[in-house]
């Protein structure tokens, strides 16, 4: 049988970045599947080029568990790489390359795990369910976790297999990026009272989001689970203008919210929705035209399952591990549960200290962790 080593090798080999699909391992991983007698079921993009993929061993019907990876991985631009990233080397019990962290070092095991699982008389089912572009904010999982709540399928619980260095994490952050449309009036700089500057709207906005996240830093709701055990309001990208002499008339301005189970993103976004009404009043008051506006960008749950008690004491039993952790990235495993109605852990080989760098690796050690509890797993669902 080819063992989980020889289909992280090829796994490597496809340089699945999110900006150019995943199709081509895709179909790998399905003539894989076809060549250990399991079927299953693609969910292509309306692109083509990338595809999700969900395959079952077992008996038919609810319960069971689904292994649940990603098949997308960052870019390799702009970083200094010592080795191909798109080749598996190994050194010092270091398995190098693009993604073999961050997640594809789960992928293998868990393949590997469903082709021995299918000759096991099982009496729950093992679902394997395979994701694109979640790097970009886990956007490609969605369409499939759609589809298999129309289909009822129902399991017991899921295993994201994002690198916990084996830990069972079982919270994390939600997560809402938006972008702040601010709105001025162009002019001649010479001239800059005659207009009304769109940066400027930005920086007075900025203001409050600074000041929102300096209240929630020191006063607000806490769980010291994290590493931040508050809620963040962080705003990464600002671009306007376009030469110095023009007051520029569009400034945008893209922040998220990171926020703990305890506060609701809907009420904290209102809140800075009633700053930028004031913003947007005082500039109209000279520029009607003037103002901010706001898109959504992208958004995914927190995931909280520490009051599943049996979920997560099965969790434990299976990793062999003692005690819950929560992690600070987010994962496809709240939008399990939002959609599938079902509890979801995040237990995988490596760290992500490792994942996003040049030079990523996983260690075989971490790698054989992984298979020993895919294989407690599937003996767990053969009792």
């Amino acid at each position: 049988m080819t063992t989980a080593y020889d289909i992280l090798d090829r796994l490597i080999a496809f340089p699945s970045v999110s900006r150019d699909g995943n199709i081509d391992l895709i179909r790998y991983v399905a003539g894989l599947l076809k060549e250990n007698g399991i079927d299953c079921r693609l969910y292509p993009s309306e692109t083509g080029d990338r595809a999700n993929l969900f395959a079952t061993v077992g008996p038919d019907g609810p319960g069971g568990i689904v292994l649940s990876g990603h098949t997308d991985v960052v870019p390799v631009d702009g970083q200094d790489w010592s080795r191909d990233p798109f080749r598996m080397t190994e050194a010092d019990g270091r398995l190098y390359g693009r993604g073999t962290t961050d997640m594809k070092g789960f992928v293998a095991c868990a393949l590997e795990a469903i082709a021995a699982a299918k000759s096991r008389t099982l009496s729950r089912p093992l679902h394997i369910a395979l994701s694109y572009d979640e790097e970009i904010g886990c956007i490609g999982v969605r369409p499939m976790l759609a589809e298999l709540a129309k289909a009822g399928v129902k399991p017991d619980w899921v295993l994201v297999g994002e690198p916990t260095s084996m830990q069972v994490a079982a919270g994390h952050k939600g997560k809402t990026g938006m972008r702040a449309n601010c709105c001025g009036i162009a002019a001649h700089s010479a001239l800059a009272p005659t207009g009304l500057n769109a940066i400027h709207l930005a920086a007075d906005f900025l203001k409050d989001i600074r000041a929102l996240q300096s209240e929630l830093a020191d006063t607000g709701n806490r769980d010291d689970d994290y590493d931040i055990p508050y809620t963040t309001v962080h705003a990464g990208i600002i671009h306007g203008g376009t030469v110095v002499n023009i007051v520029p008339d569009h400034c945008a301005l893209d922040f998220e919210i990171r926020n703990i189970a305890a506060d609701d993103p809907g009420t904290l976004l209102n809140r800075l929705f009633e700053k930028a009404t004031i913003i947007s009043s005082r500039a109209k008051a000279r520029f009607p035209r003037a103002g901010i506006e706001f898109e959504a960008l992208n958004a995914y749950p927190g995931l909280d399952t520490t009051s599943e008690g049996d979920t997560l004491s099965s969790a434990l039993a299976l990793s062999q591990t003692n005690r819950a952790i929560k992690v600070a990235y987010g994962t496809e495993g709240g939008l399990f549960t939002s959609t599938l109605g079902v509890p979801a852990v995040v237990c995988g080989p490596g760290s992500m200290e490792q994942g996003h760098k040049p030079d990523e690796f996983v260690t075989r050690e971490q790698i054989e962790a992984c298979r020993a509890m895919l294989g407690r797993v599937t003996d767990h669902l053969a009792n």
